[in-house]
């Protein structure tokens, strides 16, 4: 696994990189469509990103209402996109049958610029990918690698089950951060309080794992299955 980065923009520990107001899209062409390849809220779910076969889209939840596109037409496929909150970063993966960057990639895009401002390659597929104002978090197929956010360096590698879904979550708050993730074994999830660095495994499921989230503060996490018949909480 190989990295390279650039300078990012400063990440206030109060505010997102930037407070310019998104402008509203211009209206779209009637001839103009799009496949959707991907769909990630942001960090406290009042909007969301669409990663399209020509671009991404953003989306306010509530009123609901596009606020934001970037076409890049033909060869344009974003396979997974992540926002940074409501800012200017976001986090692409080519993706579709003419994608923009390899499948192998995570770009950092800054918007107001309209260009990557850092890049991390993998020797094998991204399946997943979390933000924090302080983090990167990269999901491969069997590994998990951990990035400070200002100059891309890697802070914890960590090794799971086969994860094609790229499952991995995280918590928000800036004091502290927790992350989970399947473990080595069926069912199992792997808890890392990085702020106390302590590991924990919960042995969730008999079967496999199908998704799970944690609150924002990291205090409780919530876990299925593949059998689909129950939802399990943990603190």
């Amino acid at each position: 696994m190989s990295h390279t980065s650039q300078t990012l923009m400063p990440l206030d520990s109060e505010e997102p990189p930037s407070s310019t107001p998104i402008p509203s899209p211009p209206n779209p062409s009637p001839n103009s469509t799009s496949t959707a390849l991907h769909i990630s809220f942001n960090q406290d779910s009042g909007c969301f990103a669409v990663g399209t076969d020509q671009g991404f889209r953003i989306y306010n939840c509530d009123p609901f209402r596009e606020i934001f596109r970037r076409d890049f037409g033909h060869g344009g496929g974003i396979g997974l996109v992540h926002m940074l909150f409501r800012c200017n970063i976001l986090a692409f993966v080519g993706g579709g049958s003419d994608p923009r960057y390899p499948a192998d990639r995570v770009m950092i895009w800054d918007d107001h610029q309209s260009r990557c401002i850092g890049e991390l390659s993998f020797r094998s597929e991204v399946k997943g990918i979390r933000l924090r104002r302080d983090r990167i978090v990269v999901v491969l197929g069997h590994k998990i690698f951990v990035y400070n956010f200002s100059d891309l360096k890697v802070l914890h590698q960590i090794e799971t089950i086969a994860n094609p879904k790229g499952l991995c979550e995280v918590s928000h708050h800036l004091e502290t951060m927790v992350l989970a993730c399947p473990g080595l074994q069926k069912g199992q999830i792997r808890v890392e309080h990085y702020a106390s660095k302590r590991t924990k495994f919960i042995l969730a499921h008999d079967s496999r794992i199908a998704c799970f989230n944690i609150t924002q503060d990291g205090l409780l996490l919530a876990t299925a299955s593949s059998k689909g018949t129950l939802i399990r909480i943990f603190n």
